[in-house]
């Protein structure tokens, strides 16, 4: 059994494939073919373009650039990412420190 590769798509081609979506103009299973994606993907941008499209016009300059010294939620989620990383790769390589 051949083993084929994740597709990884770029933010740029998925906002073409949602835009498509939103347009109507084909159903969803034909873009979902023409892009080698699945339909419920494609739903899953379409709706993620819908939800954050008013984001896109927030403020006079566009978002803000998000500061890691101001965002401690995200540094503490990146600290627990790295302890269990930490705990795997110890479990694994049977060290105990």
């Amino acid at each position: 059994m051949s083993e084929s590769k994740r597709k990884i798509f770029t933010g740029a081609q998925k906002a073409k494939v949602a835009l498509e979506a939103v347009k109507g103009t084909k159903t969803i299973n034909e873009i979902a073919q023409e892009h080698g994606v699945h339909p419920t993907q494609v739903s899953q941008w379409k709706k993620e373009l819908l939800d954050n499209a008013g984001s896109l016009f927030e403020g006079k300059r566009g978002p803000k650039s998000v500061n890691a010294q101001n965002d401690p939620d995200r540094l503490y989620a990146k600290i627990g990412q790295l302890n269990m990383e930490l705990d795997w790769l110890k479990k694994k390589s049977g060290i105990s420190l």
